[in-house]
C-alpha cells in the first residue's frame, strides 16, 4: 500500500496510520497526502486516479490524526470496492424522496449530512476492525456534548458536525443535532463499544429532548440496521426513507 504525504505536516500519522491499516485490508491504487497550512482546510477525500487526501497541518497533528486518517482509508476501501454506500448518488436519493414536495434548504442540506452518516457506518466497520476505539469514543462524546450546550440564534443555524477531523462545533441544529447523536449511538451499539450507562445516552436524550420532531431511537435503529452488503436497491431504499424521514416526516415507503 502506497502512501506518499506532501506539504508542511509530519508523515508519521499517515504511515502508522498505513500500518495499522494493513494488517487487515489494502489498496490498490497509491494515496497522496496533501497536508495544507490552511486551520480552516476541511479533511477530504478524492479519487481522481489515485486516492488523495486533503487535511490541514492543524488536524495532521492533532492527537486524532492517525484515526482520522484510518477513516479515510476505510472510504478510500469502500470506494475501490464500489460499495453503494459510496457509488449512490445522493441528487438521485433526494429526487426519489423529495420530488413534488415543499422542503427548507437547510433541511436539504442536512439530507446531505444523513447520507455521510450512512457512508461512515460503513466505513468505521472497516476503521474500528482495525484501530483503537477509546479516542472514537471520546470524541463522539466531546462533539455531542458541545452541540448539545449550544443554543441557536434567532432563525436557526446549520450544524457544523461533519466528518472531517478536529471541528470546531459551531452552533448546532437542534434536529439534526438528535439525528447526530442517534448516529453516535447506532455507531457505539454496532460495534459494542460502551456499556448502557455511558454518558453519551444522557447527552443523546439531551438532544432528543430538544428535537421532538426527530425520533432518536428511529433513527438509530435505521443506522444501526444497515447490512453489511447490501444490495444497490436495498441501499438506494434505506437511504431514500431516512431523507425522506428527516425532511418531510415519513410517509409512504420507497419504492425501488
Amino acid at each position: 500500500m502506497e502512501v506518499h504525504v506532501h506539504g508542511p505536516g509530519p508523515a508519521a500519522p499517515f504511515l502508522r496510520a498505513r500500518d495499522l491499516f494493513e494488517t487487515e485490508y489494502d489498496l490498490d491504487s497509491p494515496v497522496r497526502v496533501r497536508v495544507r497550512e490552511n486551520p480552516d482546510e476541511r479533511t477530504w477525500t478524492a479519487h481522481p486516479d489515485d486516492h488523495v487526501l486533503n487535511i490541514s497541518r492543524q488536524v495532521a497533528t492533532s492527537a486524532m490524526a492517525r484515526e482520522l486518517t484510518l477513516h479515510e482509508f476505510a472510504h478510500m476501501a469502500r470506494h475501490e470496492e464500489s460499495h453503494p454506500s459510496h457509488t449512490q448518488s445522493i441528487e438521485e436519493v433526494l429526487f426519489l424522496a423529495l420530488s413534488g414536495k415543499s422542503v427548507e434548504r437547510s433541511r436539504v442540506t442536512h439530507c446531505y449530512q444523513i447520507a455521510n452518516h450512512m457512508k461512515d457506518i460503513y466505513a468505521d466497520d472497516i476503521t474500528l476492525r482495525v484501530g483503537p476505539t477509546d479516542k472514537l469514543v471520546a470524541f463522539l462524546e466531546s462533539e455531542l456534548a458541545t452541540a448539545v450546550a449550544d443554543q441557536p440564534p434567532q432563525g436557526g443555524a446549520e450544524t457544523a458536525w461533519r466528518r472531517d477531523g478536529l471541528r470546531l462545533t459551531g452552533t448546532a441544529d437542534p434536529e439534526m443535532t438528535a439525528v447526530n447523536a442517534a448516529f453516535a449511538l447506532a455507531l457505539v451499539e454496532r460495534h459494542d463499544l460502551v456499556d448502557s450507562d455511558h454518558r453519551l445516552y444522557d447527552l443523546a436524550h439531551a438532544a432528543a429532548d430538544d428535537a421532538s420532531e426527530v425520533s432518536l431511537a428511529g433513527f438509530k435503529h435505521r443506522f444501526a440496521s444497515l447490512g453489511p452488503d447490501p444490495e444497490e436497491s436495498e441501499y438506494r431504499r434505506a437511504l431514500v426513507d431516512a431523507t425522506r424521514e428527516y425532511a418531510v416526516g415519513g410517509g409512504e415507503q420507497a419504492a425501488d
